[in-house]
């Protein structure tokens, strides 16, 4: 159906709803050609053009997250909405939640750690000697708690301010490296798994050059969200994958 159809149903079809909360994602801002220096806000629009999307398999997956087809043009399925409720006047207000990666820990059922999400694979593969030889490359540097981006979901319903608005719900800045760190002070028996030594470490830290940054005031000042830490996050993960299988 998509989100257009979504939207349209609701209208259509629900007229008591007052508020439409959409998930987006950081690949509808994130500008590729800026990933040094660059401070993303909910003022950002990934400026990928057709073409580019054509370029790779990378660049295939964000436009699957950022195009749509919309009166013969092309534009962010985000903006497809925006532009939806500016044309159409709903009942409903809507308001966006734009995660970057998510990690957290896992409360669905898993038959094993092979099944798990992408986003947690990193520290599954930590803990269990998968990336000993080498920490993975991080790529992406900036995360978003599971917990905190479902709060931030709820706040964006009942908040009569978030009508309106893009909130960006970034937690920290990371990486990979760090991940690793902290399951070696927080579980001692797992130490043997990680990855030590300049050499193994390096590939899971942040680039010489620097990275891209963020501004997620607008969702602590208008939804009143408080991040949790990225410590809290990776222990609570690997107490998660841990009742999947023992390590």
């Amino acid at each position: 159906m998509g989100t257009i159809g979504i939207l349209k149903a609701t209208k259509k079809n629900a007229p008591t709803v007052r508020r439409v909360v959409i998930t987006s994602s950081f690949a509808a801002m994130n500008d590729r050609s800026k990933t040094v220096g660059k401070t993303y806000s909910e003022a950002d629009w990934n400026p990928m053009t057709e073409a580019e999307a054509y370029a790779n398999a990378a660049n295939g997956y964000r436009a699957s997250k950022t195009f749509a087809e919309r009166a013969n043009k092309r534009a962010t399925q985000e903006r497809a909405a925006w532009e939806f409720v500016e044309k159409e006047k709903p009942n409903f207000t809507l308001a966006v939640c734009i995660p970057p990666l998510v990690l957290g820990p896992i409360v669905h059922y898993l038959n094993s750690l092979s099944a798990l999400n992408t986003s947690n694979q990193r520290t599954r593969d930590l803990m269990t000697g998968a990336a000993k030889a080498s920490c993975t490359p991080t790529m992406n540097y900036i995360s978003v708690v599971v917990r905190d981006l479902a709060v931030g979901h709820v706040l964006a319903a009942e908040k009569a301010d978030a009508g309106g608005k893009r909130f960006f719900l970034v937690g920290g800045r990371f990486c990979n490296g760090q991940i690793a760190e902290i399951i070696a002070e927080a579980f001692p028996a797992l130490r043997p798994n990680l990855p030590t030594g300049e050499a193994a470490l390096k590939p899971g830290g942040y680039p010489a050059e620097g990275t891209y940054g963020f501004d997620n005031g607008r969702s602590r000042r208008v939804l009143g969200l408080e991040y949790r830490t990225l410590k809290q996050s990776i222990i609570d993960t690997v107490k998660s994958l841990q009742m999947v299988e023992a390590y």
